[in-house]
């Protein structure tokens, strides 16, 4: 069976559009959010890039020839902004890990 036909990565490939494209959604609310809900966006958003990156490492690990070129495409567009893909996953650490320092800081003028 081709990677790509399998219910199982079709499912999970709608599963996490479909929650990127929520959490986006929410995330331009952001700066109106409380300590606790910035804190449970941070949360949500970690575990979405967990699970993407767990669907990342199927194609990687995949013989099957379209899997491998889907990787490579996403490789290619990467590299033309001069970043792997294990780099974008580091920078996408990072924000999370300013963003959870920002929402640790006490409020400024006490």
């Amino acid at each position: 069976m081709a990677f790509f036909d399998s219910d199982i990565v079709q499912d999970e490939a709608k599963r996490l559009f479909g929650d990127y494209q929520q959490l986006m959604q929410l995330g331009s609310e952001y700066g109106k959010f409380d300590r606790e809900g910035k804190k449970k966006f941070i949360e949500t958003m970690e575990e979405l890039m967990g699970r993407y990156r767990v669907f990342m490492k199927r194609f990687e690990l995949s013989e099957d020839f379209q899997a491998k070129l889907t990787v490579e495409q996403l490789r290619t567009q990467l590299g033309q902004f001069g970043i792997t893909p294990e780099q974008m996953f580091e920078q996408m650490n990072a924000t999370l890990e300013r963003m959870k320092a920002q929402i640790e800081l006490p409020p400024s003028g006490t």
